[in-house]
């Protein structure tokens, strides 16, 4: 039986592997983390009591948000995306979560309930996100 372009096409990509999931895990994660420091800077004052994590620690983690997010952006839309990058975002995210829980555990900020649901969630979102981005990087 003759083989199709496309047969030909999808035995090259599974041959030489594709960075679309990573390509796709780096813009989620960029555009999750945006929104998140563009929220931490709009609703600081609101989020304060609903968190119970100050402005003074609310602002300059979502400027970093923000600036990150762009990083991660730049990353996951280039023409070609680097492992050394990619992997470089793999492990901030695994540092995220991890000071995320201590922060949980420690009750650093003391957040309230609801603020320690967040930061618990946020962390596992992100946590999402490293196992999806390495498991594109397998791909790659």
């Amino acid at each position: 039986m003759a083989s199709t372009q496309y047969d030909r096409v999808a035995s090259d990509a599974r041959a030489t592997g594709t960075d679309g999931l990573a390509r796709l895990a780096l813009k989620l994660d960029a555009v999750a983390t945006g929104l998140n420091g563009v929220a931490y800077l709009a609703l600081a004052t609101v989020l304060d009591s609903v968190f119970g994590v100050t402005t003074a620690v609310q602002y300059p983690v979502g400027a970093f948000l923000l600036l990150y997010a762009v990083g991660v952006l730049a990353v996951g839309t280039r023409k070609e995306i680097s492992r050394t990058a990619l992997m470089a975002v793999i492990g901030a995210n695994l540092l995220w979560v991890v000071l995320s829980l201590v922060v949980v555990v420690s009750g650093a900020l003391a957040p309230t309930g609801v603020g320690a649901a967040w930061i618990v969630v946020q962390s596992l979102t992100v946590g999402g996100f490293a196992a999806l981005q390495y498991v594109g990087l397998k791909r790659m």
